[in-house]
């Protein structure tokens, strides 16, 4: 995942603060352009694609989606439980959700 922190930064979305992450996800899994992508998330999200970046907005959006949050909150999906909350909500293939549901015979 090196690659793709490096690319979650460099474009400035701030990541888990705000939707960095999923519109990287978009780029990397759908080979989506940033403006592509962000526009698919913002209508996933059901918002606009300003409010992507905004901390506010997106800490209760996350915490709400179940999307997990950059310091966790008590009782809400950390780890592989976030992220398959993001698989489903962006229809999108993630490995290591893929694995742990083919374990647990899911």
């Amino acid at each position: 995942m090196g690659m793709a922190i490096a690319h979650i930064m460099a474009s400035c979305m701030g990541g888990i603060r705000t939707a960095g992450d999923l519109v990287a996800w978009m780029q990397m899994t759908r080979k989506m352009k940033i403006n592509e992508a962000k526009a698919y998330v913002a209508e996933k999200l059901g918002i606009e694609v300003f409010d992507l970046t905004n901390e506010e907005v997106m800490r209760e959006l996350r915490k709400d989606l179940g999307l997990g949050t950059v310091t966790s909150i008590a009782g809400g999906p950390k780890g592989i439980r976030a992220k398959m909350k993001i698989a489903e909500l962006l229809d999108i293939k993630i490995r290591s959700v893929e694995l742990f549901k083919s374990q647990m015979g899911l």
